[in-house]
């Protein structure tokens, strides 16, 4: 049996997911999370009890993003299955750079869940076929001459939120950090991309079909 730990902070979410891999009779969800602190919590706790970690990207306080950095540290060899809301584009590459397992949108069917997990339980790594160009596009340098990708992970995710017409103290509420940090990474972001407001922001994010 495949045990897996499940982080996302939608119960509801949570309960599916158990349902689908419960009933593929090779699994069984050994711990849920409803945050990225209790996600790694969980994963020191079990201590080597658990197989893959399925985790979302979008949590309270500490994001999935932050999340698998702290999971790859606590423990470097446990695949990390993202599941999220958030299309390709947004983040596959960064999350599977950063060393994530694989990445699978929530849409996806529930056997092609079951198989991924199957895969990166293996040791492999779980690539859909328009993630593996986005791959070879980076690798080649075709990414390279892109503004966001001089942009660090934290920096990424608040030129998303910055560019769906988030304030910035309510981008400060949602990721539990103060509006003079955020203000700050903002400034760092127009800096980078060399932009002057938030409508240039976003505009080169719907332009590059990066938006939440």
């Amino acid at each position: 049996m495949i045990r897996v730990l499940i982080a996302d902070d939608h119960a509801i979410v949570r309960s599916g997911l158990k349902q689908i891999l419960t009933d593929s009779g090779s699994m069984m969800v050994v711990a849920e999370a409803e945050n990225g602190i209790e996600a790694v919590q969980k994963v020191r706790a079990l201590e080597g009890g658990v197989d893959v970690v399925v985790l979302d990207i979008s949590m309270p306080g500490t994001s999935g993003i932050d999340a698998l950095k702290m999971i790859r540290d606590v423990a470097p060899k446990l695949p990390v299955l993202i599941l999220s809301m958030y299309p390709e584009e947004q983040y596959a590459v960064r999350l599977i750079k950063s060393g994530a397992s694989g990445y699978m949108t929530k849409e996806t069917a529930p056997q092609e869940l079951v198989d991924a997990i199957h895969k990166v339980a293996a040791g492999k790594k779980y690539i859909s076929p328009s993630v593996a160009e986005m791959l070879a596009e980076e690798v080649g340098g075709g990414n390279s001459s892109l503004l966001h990708a001089s942009l660090s992970d934290r920096e990424y995710q608040i030129l998303l939120k910055l560019a769906s017409g988030k304030t910035v103290s309510g981008i400060a509420d949602e990721m539990a950090l103060s509006v003079k940090t955020i203000s700050t990474y903002r400034s760092r972001i127009l800096g980078k991309m060399r932009m002057k407001n938030n409508a240039e922001l976003t505009h080169y994010v719907i332009s590059h079909q990066l938006a939440e």
